[in-house]
């Protein structure tokens, strides 16, 4: 395995998760909007968030950041710059991509795709920035 800061994968996996946070709070209504969902019916009886979407997320973004890390460690020097290129690139040509096929067969509204897209563009640089700024 390269050198690797874990350190700057677990910071960047705790911004990307935060990040996600602000994310869906400022977009929540538009979101359930495209989900076709209401609060009530993603919250259940308990009037309380499941903990596990929260947990996955988390999880999901730490190996995000783990595999980002070992990207950039293999091109080169990682620096912010190629932090967040690297992380722009892995977004558009496997996660933005995966998810327009994905929400294409499964008949989402376009505006799903773009609002969960967005979250995962703006996850993955900012975890191309964290790591690159840590350099590893």
């Amino acid at each position: 395995m390269p050198d690797i800061d874990y350190l700057a994968i677990i910071l960047a996996a705790v911004a990307a998760w935060l990040t996600g946070a602000v994310w869906y709070t400022a977009l929540g209504k538009p979101w359930m909007a495209a989900l076709g969902k209401s609060r009530e019916e993603l919250i259940g009886p308990t009037g309380r968030p499941p903990a596990g979407p929260f947990i996955i997320a988390f999880a999901a973004e730490l190996v995000m950041a783990f595999v980002l890390a070992v990207l950039l460690v293999q091109i080169g020097s990682p620096t912010l710059g190629s932090g967040i290129a690297t992380g722009f690139l892995a977004w558009l040509g496997f996660v933005a991509t995966s998810m327009v096929v994905n929400h294409a067969y499964s008949g989402a509204r376009p505006m799903l795709t773009v609002i969960d897209s967005g979250h995962w563009l703006a996850v993955l640089l900012v975890e191309g920035a964290v790591i690159g700024a840590f350099g590893s």
